[in-house]
């Protein structure tokens, strides 16, 4: 059995986790492989990881064949692991270093009994949907795809910009606003939560439309099947805007055609047992607490 280690920003405070996590998965035998900057990080703090192979890419990693993708970091690392990770069904485990920690859920006290449980099967694998980008103009190299949300933001100016919505062809709404989000169930926590529009559980099957900052109060977030095609026609005071697939980011115009579907694969998940989408909430939005006491 063998693993790969990914994380995005790793920093001198982390290394207590990783000599957890390392002593756990030799102490069960799973070998691992390091990303190419997390094995530069480890080496200038003078942590020996020279006996590992290192991988750089989506291709490099298909080489290796790991049975997990484990995450250390926050839920943005996490989401960067996507452009790695793509099509290939290597299920993605999360260890918080961050704040929140939505997809990266184990925190360090939970390191040793998370490697005990995928080493005897005792977890569930969870599918979540993936938004694809397809555009006149190729955007995002190999990876147009987004776990959380797709976004079309205002760019370089204080002015609003207007976004023409499309469902399957037909003329949804004409949004005036700071931008416009797209959210899959998995983002629904993400800016979608912050501009107003609602939690969805991981599996509905739906997507979400969230205006940001819209000038007609009237307009609201609303909840489409993930069958639907969106189609957007952008324009503006400016000739850009700023066209967002999780925290990756790129410039368009308005003659760019853009649409967003569902992929045709999903990002897999590893939940060890006792996970639950609901305590997740409760204790990461603070539900039912009063936080002046």
């Amino acid at each position: 059995m063998n693993v790969a280690l990914y994380s995005r920003v790793f920093k001198p405070e982390d290394l207590p986790v990783w000599h957890t996590l390392t002593a756990a998965l030799d102490s069960h035998r799973i070998d691992y492989c390091l990303f190419e900057d997390l094995a530069s990080t480890l080496a200038d703090h003078d942590v020996l990881v020279t006996d590992h192979p290192i991988f750089g890419d989506h291709a490099s990693l298909l080489l290796q064949a790991p049975d997990a993708f484990i995450c250390l970091g926050g839920d943005g690392t996490f989401l960067n692991a996507l452009t790695l990770v793509q099509d290939s069904n290597i299920p993605l485990i999360g260890i918080n270093l961050g704040r929140l920690g939505f997809l990266a859920g184990i925190e360090e006290r939970q390191i040793g009994d998370a490697v005990r449980d995928f080493v005897d099967g005792r977890y569930d694998l969870e599918d979540r949907a993936l938004l694809q980008l397809e555009s006149s103009d190729p955007l995002f190299g190999d990876c147009p795809y987004a776990l959380n949300d797709f976004t079309i933001l205002k760019r370089d100016t204080s002015s609003m910009i207007t976004i023409d919505a499309y469902m399957n062809g037909d003329f949804m709404n004409t949004y005036w606003a700071d931008g416009l989000i797209v959210a899959t169930p998995t983002g629904s926590t993400g800016y979608s939560l912050s501009s107003g529009g609602p939690i969805v559980f991981p599996t509905s099957g739906n997507f979400v439309v969230s205006p940001v900052a819209p000038h007609n109060l009237g307009v609201r977030p609303i909840v489409i099947p993930d069958s639907a095609v969106l189609s957007f026609e952008v324009r503006g005071r400016t000739d850009s805007f700023l066209c967002t697939l999780d925290s990756r980011f790129a410039t368009i115009t308005p003659e760019h055609q853009i649409a967003i579907r569902k992929a045709s694969f999903s990002l897999r998940l590893i939940q060890f047992h006792g996970y639950s989408f609901l305590s997740t909430m409760r204790e990461k939005l603070a539900w039912g607490r009063d936080l002046r006491n």
